[in-house]
């Protein structure tokens, strides 16, 4: 089984992840980290509701960002503002560190 720790996210990222009380990836995540982390370019993937979407392209995304630069770097397109809302939600859990 595969482990947060071995899709390589940061430390910080792990630490936040662990604290909202999750133990391993869902499947969707599990594809989809590594991909996004190792390459550059658009990714379609599909999943019903609740099985991690959001830190599936999220977790990577932090992983990304370049905190001392100080230019957007990431654009997240939600078709409807309570979507946009969770995603900004979940987004501030797992960059708590």
């Amino acid at each position: 089984m595969t482990k947060f720790e071995d899709l390589g996210l940061r430390p910080e990222i792990l630490t936040a992840i662990t604290e909202l009380g999750y133990e391993s990836p869902m499947p969707i995540q599990e594809q989809v980290i590594p991909f996004l982390l190792e390459q550059e370019g658009d990714l379609v993937a599909l999943a019903q509701t609740g099985t991690g979407k959001t830190a599936a392209f999220g977790l990577p995304l932090l992983t990304k960002i370049a905190t001392a630069q100080q230019h957007i770097q990431a654009l997240i397109l939600s078709p409807t503002r309570e979507l946009c809302i969770q995603i900004a939600n979940d987004l501030k859990h797992y960059a708590t560190h």
